[in-house]
């Protein structure tokens, strides 16, 4: 099992240096950030880490093909290989559907699944071969060249999912493995994982072969109440992208989140979090003590196949910046990574 930090680049650029630099120290597989317009550019942030780390890895989790040309994230990606010895990839995604309508691009009619499997080529193509030509639905290149040229022979690229069948068969067929987001329940990564199984052996490939990542929202901490109320002030934020299908398969009726959604797209984020239940909270994240969080991984998550836990950590920081509430009592980031290392890596070695 893997064990990776997925982080809400928010922070002081200084201080995610520091949280990058320990996570590395640990032995965390993989630093990951959000390529969103809402947060400062991963891209930057993780060049200035790669040269202050050994062994970690570095990526979008997610990057869209919406807002974001496939070849120049491929330029970005191989730069980054470049700078950081062979340890960069990526995994795209459509994008958040509230960032892009912020941007006057409806999601739905711009046939999402299809533009990101062909964006998946045109990435693999340009970074395995430097060159590109190409005449697409969604993307069209002639003789176009890059001299940023990865490190690695294979830079893995995986697809970030959370609706349908078909975005994790696609997974599963076409790509290095699949970031499934915001899920907790063994319903929801059976699903997951039956399809993404359906798709690698359409290709001929073995799923156990592949990367298989939940990412989920995660605070922990010596005080329980403490972890779960920082995730319970996050929880809206992040449930407000996912899609009814997800919703259903964690055990939430879209309805219940409704409300917290029209707060939140209004820009209220207090009000949002006023109308999260705790319930609510716990049942779309993972939080508490190190034990109650190994074991909602052990009983929710593992069994279905998973082999990559990300966690997009919860902090009092990160809680103050989005809502102005200051938490007394909940861990920082860097407290929570070392209690992941010394108290829930063990249980999954």
């Amino acid at each position: 099992m893997k064990f990776s930090y997925v982080m809400l680049p928010d922070y002081p650029v200084e201080d995610s240096l520091e949280s990058i630099r320990l996570a590395d120290e640990l032995g965390f597989h993989a630093c990951y950030a959000a390529d969103e317009t809402w947060h400062k550019d991963l891209w930057l942030l993780f060049a200035a880490a790669a040269r202050q780390t050994r062994d970690i890895r570095f990526g979008p989790s997610v990057s869209s093909v919406v807002l974001r040309e496939p070849t120049l994230i491929a330029q970005a990606v191989a730069t980054l290989d470049e700078l950081s010895g062979g340890r960069a990839e990526a995994v795209l995604s459509s994008g958040n559907f509230g960032l892009l309508a912020q941007y006057g691009i409806d999601w739905a009619r711009n046939r999402p699944l299809s533009r990101v499997k062909e964006g998946l080529q045109v990435l693999r193509t340009f970074l395995d071969e430097g060159v590109i030509t190409h005449d697409g639905e969604f993307f069209t290149y002639n003789g176009l060249f890059t001299f940023a040229r990865p490190v690695q022979d294979r830079v893995p690229l995986k697809l970030g999912a959370m609706r349908g069948p078909k975005s994790f068969q696609a997974a599963g067929q076409y790509s290095d493995g699949c970031h499934h987001a915001l899920s907790y329940t063994p319903e929801a990564y059976d699903y997951a994982v039956d399809n993404i199984r359906i798709g690698a052996e359409r290709a001929g490939k073995d799923w156990r072969d592949l990367d298989i990542g939940a990412w989920v929202v995660f605070a922990t901490g010596p005080d329980s109440a403490a972890a779960k109320e920082a995730a319970r002030s996050m929880v809206g934020i992040y449930a407000s992208s996912m899609p009814e299908e997800q919703l259903r398969r964690n055990g939430v009726n879209p309805a219940e989140l409704a409300p917290i959604v029209e707060a939140i797209g209004a820009g209220d984020l207090p009000r949002g979090v006023e109308l999260t239940s705790p319930d609510l909270a716990e049942r779309l994240s993972v939080s508490g003590t190190p034990e109650e969080c190994a074991n909602q991984l052990a009983g929710n998550i593992v069994p279905s196949g998973v082999n990559h836990m990300i966690l997009a950590v919860t902090d009092r920081s990160l809680v103050k910046a989005f809502t102005g509430r200051d938490l007394d009592g909940a861990a920082d980031v860097n407290t929570q990574l070392q209690l992941v290392h010394d108290k829930i890596m063990p249980r999954f070695a």
